[in-house]
């Protein structure tokens, strides 16, 4: 999600994939801790750097994960996948976090769900937000304000 110039959250990316058999199986937050280790690592190349951005869910306990005492060793392998980008993770209810939870809510769900070893349908939703810059607008003003380019442009 990114904010438009009138403030208003816009999608910039859209990614899914259904979970592999052995998958099903993990636990909620480790469910959520993947559908985040996918989500970065398909968007790679935009998150890189130094700029930070916001990691919304809608699992409460994915903000604590990395300071539980009891770590598997999957969770410990993907906190290390995590500490190469630069962001925080932020609690965001379903019902305020609308694009993700409209998406877990779709009308065949039931239908397209893989059930999990104890035949509960799962999905884990998040939203990865990059808080917008100024740049166009800097790099449009600079535009107007040097005469060289505005010859060019002439």
């Amino acid at each position: 999600m990114q904010y438009d110039s009138d403030g208003v959250e816009r999608v910039v990316f859209y990614q899914s994939r259904q979970l592999q058999a052995a998958e099903r199986n993990y636990p909620v937050h480790d469910k959520g801790l993947l559908a985040m280790k996918y989500a970065l690592a398909k968007a790679r190349v935009y998150l890189l750097g130094d700029r930070t951005f916001i990691v919304y869910t809608d699992h409460a306990s994915l903000r604590t994960a990395v300071n539980s005492p009891h770590l598997s060793q999957r969770m410990a392998r993907w906190l290390s996948f995590f500490t190469e980008y630069n962001f925080s993770v932020e609690y965001k209810p379903g019902r305020l976090n609308v694009v993700a939870d409209a998406l877990s809510r779709r009308p065949d769900f039931e239908q397209t769900a893989q059930p999990n070893s104890r035949g509960d349908p799962t999905v884990a939703i998040l939203t990865v937000s990059v808080p917008s810059s100024n740049l166009l607008d800097d790099v449009r003003k600079a535009y107007t304000e040097d005469e060289f380019l505005m010859r060019l442009m002439d």
